[in-house]
């Protein structure tokens, strides 16, 4: 699973191929959690609540990149890496 993205010690990941609705992968030490691109909402999992906000505040400035990536990796092309937030 390619890695997009990593900050403040989580990993954003995104399957090649996977099923809809679009979304990504956040890994925060031993928790994970799949969250909606559209929504943010969390499909799937859980993060620590410090983690979650980091990966809502991260996902919402780039939501669009995010979308683009999911639709590269459908496709199963080469994702690009999104900046961290800092």
């Amino acid at each position: 699973m390619p890695e997009i993205s990593r900050f403040f010690g989580i990993i954003i990941k995104m399957y090649f191929g996977d099923h809809n609705p679009p979304h990504f992968h956040a890994v925060y030490q031993e928790f994970t959690a799949e969250y909606d691109i559209q929504t943010l909402t969390v499909i799937r999992g859980s993060l620590p609540i410090r983690a979650h906000a980091m990966v809502l505040e991260w996902a919402s400035l780039h939501r669009e990149e995010l979308l683009e990536d999911w639709l590269l990796a459908v496709d199963m092309k080469e994702i690009k890496k999104i900046a961290p937030l800092t």
